[in-house]
């Protein structure tokens, strides 16, 4: 027989193990010697605010106090579900037609609609003038987010002027617009000497800045610092705003939160659209209606009036979808469905401003008990922007010396620059902060 061209198969197996093997003795010095195209990154550093709620959960002591949560806390310190809440909840999943479909890239007509009525009057020009754009967000974060990156695609940068941000303010505002690349600078807000508003370095910063600057600006219940410009105050920064052509950014997250009305704490967002400017708002569902976890709330923009302001806001509109699409494709239904289910029903609407009275009713009272029980104790010091503050937070003027005593000896958690949550305080725990302070200040007396 004629010799066979093929190999048997044991030899044939043999053949193909000796390759692999010989593969596999080049490749694997190479794989050794590659190294992560992020080798060299840091690590970065943890969330203050997180770090502390870390650290107070992992406090053992009985006598612990959460200063420094941002979030509602009824008297018994536990999370406090609306009423109002509770039953658009029950109407939700009782409707045959409720499903987990998508919404549209604008989000839930019905929430964004109602949304910008809360924010700008239900009578307002500019909504009948049909020239704002609203898009539902990922809760306040997101609307600024959004806000954020619109305005780095779109907004004239000329010499590239900054977004002003208030100092202090929410440290999650530096991030945001840093992180879509826009420069960041500040205007004075807190006065250490007085614990209120630094007016003088404020406005005198607003009249130096460059012509097209951003200010973002705390429309109410100032985070952190719970001060607010007065009225009057509010109509000399639009003046200087406009003499200066700045662009405003509100940031409002307490709506009726605050002073526990709606109109009132809408003011000053309301005034200036009046004035005719041009302006972006971010609007949070989060604290007025405690749905903090499902992230509802809606980003607004608003064109100064005049011919062409309806198509210039069509065209606004269509580049933010874009943006949203890029962003989270369709925001979520769930929380966008229970604001709006209160939002559109008048009583509903009703009930649910009581319930916003009964908040800040309540933090308005914890303010009133601290401040008494401070001077009941003649604790250094004066301590009136306690009651003249307003909304959830307070800088108490307490140093960061003062911060860290009092919480290692009495195991109150606030952050080292002395702002608390008064939702933290309650009728048990009250006079146990108020003594702790009176303790500590008497003990370290250096205030900011």
């Amino acid at each position: 027989m004629p010799p066979s061209n093929h190999t048997s198969p044991s030899l044939a197996s043999t053949s193909a193990q000796q390759r692999l093997a010989s593969i596999s003795n080049h490749i694997q010095p190479a794989q050794n010697k590659m190294a992560s195209a992020f080798e060299s990154i840091s690590m970065a550093p943890t969330d203050p605010l997180f770090g502390l709620m870390a650290a107070f959960r992992a406090d053992p002591s009985d006598k612990k106090v959460d200063l420094g949560i941002g979030a509602y806390r009824d008297d018994n310190a536990k999370p406090w579900i609306l009423p109002v809440v509770k039953k658009a909840e029950e109407i939700i999943r009782s409707d045959p037609s409720n499903n987990h479909e998508y919404l549209p890239i604008a989000g839930l007509a019905s929430l964004t609609s109602a949304a910008a009525k809360l924010v700008f009057g239900g009578d307002s020009p500019a909504i009948q003038e049909k020239r704002v754009a609203s898009f539902q967000t990922i809760s306040g974060t997101g609307a600024l987010h959004l806000g954020a990156l619109f305005l780095a695609k779109f907004y004239p940068r000329g010499s590239n002027p900054p977004v002003y941000l208030s100092n202090p303010t929410w440290a999650n505002h530096h991030q945001i617009f840093q992180n879509v690349g826009l420069p960041i600078a500040q205007y004075p807000y807190f006065a250490k000497e007085t614990c209120g508003l630094d007016w003088n370095g404020l406005t005198s910063t607003l009249q130096s800045a460059e012509p097209g600057s951003i200010i973002l600006l705390h429309a109410c219940a100032h985070n952190p610092t719970g001060v607010d410009p007065t009225q009057a105050q509010w109509k000399e920064i639009a003046e200087i705003m406009k003499a200066r052509k700045l662009f405003p950014f509100f940031d409002t997250a307490y709506q009726g939160f605050a002073s526990g009305d709606l109109a009132k704490d809408a003011w000053a967002i309301q005034y200036f659209v009046e004035q005719g400017f041009e302006l972006c708002v971010a609007e949070s569902f989060a604290k007025n209606f405690g749905i903090y976890g499902q992230r509802a709330g809606c980003f607004h923009y608003v064109a100064a009036p005049g011919a062409g302001a309806e198509e210039l806001t069509k065209r606004v509109g269509s580049q933010l979808a874009i943006l949203n699409r890029s962003e989270i494709s369709n925001p979520p239904i769930y929380g966008a469905k229970i604001a709006s289910t209160v939002l559109n029903d008048p009583q509903l609407f009703k009930e649910w401003e009581q319930d916003l009275r009964t908040m800040s009713g309540r933090i308005i009272a914890m303010r009133k008990a601290l401040y008494e029980k401070l001077v009941e104790l003649k604790t250094p010091g004066t301590w009136d922007h306690i009651t003249s503050q307003i909304g959830m937070f307070s800088f108490t003027g307490l140093s960061e010396p003062q911060v860290l005593k009092i919480r290692e000896e009495f195991h109150i958690y606030m952050t080292k620059n002395g702002r608390i949550s008064m939702a933290g305080l309650n009728s048990k725990n009250v006079d146990y902060v108020a003594s702790a302070i009176d303790k500590v200040v008497r003990e370290l007396p250096s205030k900011l």
